[in-house]
């Protein structure tokens, strides 16, 4: 007999698993395919990226019961920092005491074993790794899935989190709208002189953002920050092919110097930069999750945490039905998850297109303007609150499963 369940996932990345365990929390059953191998993917140094965890991401995790083991891994933000090019007039957002933090940092490393060790031993999560899709079908009571090996998997309800160039969202014939950047996000580990104290610095040059996320030092007591520096991708080649020391001389000079001492703590990569929005994120029996419905810049850091959010409104549409009787696959409950996540998706991403675009207008008059605009934010307690809500990602009509 097949083993039916109620969900089938494809794509068991950072924004998969976690639908998976979310659903789990709920009673709802599933499968996850992913063609990636668990051991290569939580590797020392097979990723040097780091994800921001907003404090709306952090409730979803306590909820979940991973937050525990992640809590000694993470770096606090303790405030953010957002400045032209150094100059003066910059922002700084700060929460209240009471408030907690306005994040966490983590190694993607760290979140992934979390997540697949929670998920090993989730009875309800059937994780299928190394598997290829050949096939994919969704009919009027079901969808299935034909793997390589010709296992055929079954559910009620095909969920799409493989990512920006999902193959499922492509052979539904969703239609996306998308562009090239034309920018190379450079990422490095740093290990520098001074603490950062745990401020995430956002600094905006007409080439392109150069962010420096905050770490927890590491076990010699060395103070580490994730870099990520975009170029455009005619500079690319050029700055990943620098001497170590060169290129530490070149990230030196555009934090002006006050980390002190640089050294790298590990390999340089790039990532190619683009933007993308489904025009929907449903289909017959078919919801999308995090990239396969919306690739938004890493300008904000809010690329994981909007996936997130898909998850936990998902996650409750589902059960909500689930306890009416409802199929997962109805089309009802679909519609629901699409009205709910399509303005805040759409939101988020204009709002990271446009200051992308409104921080790579060079010049002096330019960045006169951007930092008048900034000191009325720098000086506005209301603004500054909306800004940090919108980071916590706090704000709007938030799922169960991401409150506190």
């Amino acid at each position: 007999m097949a083993d039916k369940r109620e969900l089938l996932i494809l794509g068991g990345g950072l924004v998969g698993m976690t639908l998976a365990l979310a659903a789990a929390r709920k009673g709802m059953t599933s499968h996850v395919v992913d063609r990636a191998d668990m051991a290569e993917l939580t590797a020392d140094g097979f990723d040097g990226r780091a994800s921001a965890i907003s404090t709306a991401s952090w409730n979803l995790f306590t909820n979940l019961g991973i937050a525990e083991g992640l809590e000694p891994l993470g770096c606090p933000i303790t405030s953010i920092a957002v400045t032209d090019a150094m100059r003066p007039g910059r922002i700084d957002f700060q929460p209240e005491p009471h408030e907690g933090t306005l994040g966490r940092m983590f190694a993607n490393r760290d979140l992934r074993l979390a997540l697949f060790r929670a998920a090993e031993r989730e009875p309800l999560v059937r994780w299928h790794q190394k598997a290829h899709v050949v096939a994919r079908e969704r009919g009027e009571h079901g969808v299935a899935a034909t793997l390589a090996d010709g296992t055929r998997l079954e559910a009620a309800l095909m969920v799409a989190a493989e990512g920006r160039q999902s193959p499922t969202r492509e052979e539904a014939g969703i239609t996306v709208a998308r562009w090239d950047y034309r920018h190379r996000a450079i990422i490095a580990g740093l290990i520098h002189e001074r603490p950062h104290g745990g401020v995430a610095w956002e600094i905006f040059y007409s080439a392109g953002p150069f962010a420096l996320l905050p770490l927890q030092d590491d076990a010699q007591g060395r103070h580490r920050s994730a870099l990520v520096w975009t170029v455009s991708e005619d500079d690319a080649a050029g700055v990943l092919a620098l001497s170590p020391r060169a290129f530490l001389a070149e990230v030196s000079k555009r934090m002006g110097g006050m980390f002190g001492a640089l050294e790298l703590n590990g390999p340089r990569a790039g990532w190619p930069l683009g933007f993308h929005h489904t025009a929907k994120i449903t289909a017959d029996r078919l919801a999308l999750v995090g990239d396969a419905g919306h690739g938004i810049h890493p300008i904000a850091g809010q690329g994981f945490n909007l996936g997130l959010r898909d998850v936990g409104a998902l996650v409750q549409v589902l059960a909500e039905g689930r306890r009416l009787g409802l199929d997962p696959g109805d089309a009802q409950l679909l519609a629901r998850y699409e009205t709910w996540r399509g303005l805040d998706t759409f939101t988020v991403a204009l709002a990271t297109d446009s200051l992308t675009r409104l921080f790579g207008i060079p010049g002096r008059l330019p960045s006169v303007a951007r930092r008048l605009g900034m000191g009325v934010v720098q000086r506005t307690p209301s603004l500054k609150r909306w800004f940090m809500d919108e980071a916590r990602g706090v704000s709007g009509d938030l799922p169960e499963l991401l409150r506190g």
